[in-house]
């Protein structure tokens, strides 16, 4: 253990205040975040400008990141931007069996430390990542595909956001039971019953985080400090084509539990070589007590399964939905319907994909809308929004990987193409693969198109569902959720019987709903200590981010009994 150089007294005093403030929000679930989330606000105060983020990020292509972890056997990399840069970064390969005990050595101590010190540590690692917030969103960008300003605020602020909430979650918690207790029963004329009793959270062990490619920070940090603030060591294995945002939040965190007296192999990193896939062979070690997982449907059943020694929490796939029936602001329902089509090339598991239309159309101020009218105006809106080359690539980044493209391609034979695709070019990239979106038009009485919007197609594919009324809009959403699982739910509709309706479908199958969104909120975002991030209720997440069942089963409370 490292002789401390950050004190309790001196986290307290700079990160109570921070955890006070999320402790309130979460229970108001007002707007708060003490991560800026413009560019301009850094590069004071000890926090990296936008120019020297940039610098540091390009100082790190070509190096190997060496974390001083015990069991390294070898040196692993391999990424490749979509953009087209190779990151040349290499990062420690481990030998297990000698990195999981050294990780679970230093449990006792940061068990021991109890939930307030735990939190301020892992705030002091947030505040030093958000200190190099524009180093982080140029990793994030390359090796996510994000844009800049998506990688900057998802990657940066947004994810530092998720991963306090998680702290405050924690904490709250593992002190909603006390210390201690004296215990006292009456015994009539006897001398009473008294015992003293002692509670202490225990952790479950050793946490394994598998990251995903396309959100390594945002999705990452709520398991990783859930896990952490908790008392439990936390391994951390990247996706193989996004490693480096997560590598840096590993040497950061080891860093600060270092200065902080504790033992610094309480976080690690797990990188691995081409095609080795240790996700699964890490995911049913004994050690292993906790998963967090976001990917593939398949993976996470998998991990559900087989993973049996560990408490697993997954965030895998879904179709998302929407219905149009009717609305007094058509305009803005298209723009804001446009916007969240386009953002990262729908590469986002809260990007609408089924859009149920009545066949019949719908009404709107300027009168009724047919569906052919509702489809051929909300292509437009896309192919307005993506108009401007420099805009387009400033929404879609790039194409995270050859997958989603070739899924891009395919949607085309689907159905009749509403609005096509079409290939942009970054002058800045020019090896970037950047596509607008798709919309397909489908018949949902046909059973051939079933087959195409009942299963999830990943990236800019949209499909305008016609169904026959209202009513069987509701009803195909029910469906989806209950077969398919959805992270996001939304509708449009100025009849109350309808809202109701939906309203009803998502209380019932356990969905997050977004009613009538015109303005600058979409139905694919969410924001930190007010939303819930899925529902953990339907087949697309088994959990929540974040609420205390996320946080709860990551520890145990052990009792100790004494006479008084």
């Amino acid at each position: 253990m490292a002789a401390a150089e950050l004190t309790a007294h001196q986290l307290i005093a700079q990160h109570r205040p921070t955890l006070d403030q999320a402790l309130e929000t979460i229970r108001t679930r007002a707007y708060w975040s003490p991560h800026p989330e413009h560019p301009k606000a850094y590069g004071e105060g000890g926090s990296l400008s936008l120019a020297e983020g940039k610098a540091a990020f390009d100082a790190l292509l070509g190096t190997r990141l060496d974390l001083g972890q015990p069991g390294t056997d070898d040196w692993v990399g391999g990424e490749v931007s979509p953009y087209g840069t190779e990151l040349g970064v290499t990062y420690p390969h481990a030998d297990i069996d000698v990195l999981l005990p050294a990780m679970k050595a230093g449990q006792r101590a940061w068990r021991d430390a109890g939930a307030e010190m735990r939190a301020v540590v892992c705030l002091e690692i947030l505040k030093r990542i958000s200190d190099r917030t524009h180093e982080f969103a140029h990793a994030v960008m390359h090796t996510s595909g994000q844009a800049f300003m998506m990688a900057f605020q998802a990657g940066g602020p947004h994810a530092q956001d998720r991963g306090l909430e998680a702290v405050a979650y924690a904490y709250v918690e593992q002190v909603r039971t006390p210390d201690t207790a004296e215990w006292t029963k009456p015994q009539g004329k006897r001398e009473p019953l008294a015992l003293n009793k002692q509670f202490t959270p225990v952790p479950r062990g050793i946490a394994l985080l598998i990251g995903c490619n396309t959100f390594p920070t945002w999705n990452g940090y709520p398991g990783l400090f859930a896990s952490l603030a908790t008392g439990n060591p936390v391994l951390v294995k990247p996706h193989p084509r996004a490693v480096l945002p997560l590598a840096l939040t590993v040497q950061v965190a080891r860093e600060v539990l270092a200065e902080a007296g504790f033992d610094p192999n309480l976080v690690a990193l797990a990188a691995e070589r081409p095609g080795e896939g240790i996700a699964k062979t890490l995911a049913t070690r004994p050690e292993i007590r906790i998963i967090d997982y976001t990917g593939s449907t398949a993976f996470g059943d998998w991990l559900e399964t087989n993973a049996r020694q560990a408490e697993v929490y997954t965030e895998k796939a879904g179709v998302n939905t929407v219905i149009v029936e009717s609305t007094d602001n058509y305009k803005g329902m298209l723009s804001n319907l446009a916007f969240s089509l386009s953002l990262y090339s729908g590469q986002m598991c809260t990007t609408p994909q089924n859009l149920l239309i009545p066949r019949d159309g719908i009404r709107t101020e300027d009168g009724p809308k047919s569906y052919d009218e509702v489809v051929a105006d909300l292509a437009k809106s896309v192919g307005g929004l993506l108009g401007d080359d420099a805009r387009a690539n400033a929404l879609l980044g790039a194409i995270v990987n050859p997958d989603v493209k070739a899924r891009l391609e395919a949607a085309s034979g689907l159905g009749e193409v509403a609005l096509a695709s079409r290939e942009i070019r970054n002058p800045e990239f020019p090896d970037a693969v950047v596509r607008t979106p798709v919309i397909v038009k489908l018949d949902g009485a046909k059973p051939d198109a079933e087959a195409a919007y009942m299963s999830e197609c990943f990236g800019p594919v949209s499909f305008a569902v016609a169904v026959d009324s209202p009513e069987e809009a509701v009803e195909l959403l029910r469906r989806t959720i209950r077969d398919k699982g959805a992270m996001t739910v939304g509708a449009y509709t100025t009849s109350q019987e309808v809202e109701q309706a939906v309203q009803e479908a998502c209380l019932e199958e356990c969905a997050q709903l977004s009613l009538n969104l015109t303005g600058g909120v979409y139905v694919n975002q969410t924001a930190a200590f007010s939303d819930f991030h899925g529902s953990g209720g339907n087949p697309a997440a088994n959990a929540a981010l974040c609420d205390g069942a996320f946080v709860a089963n990551r520890f145990r409370v052990v009792e100790l009994r004494r006479e008084a």
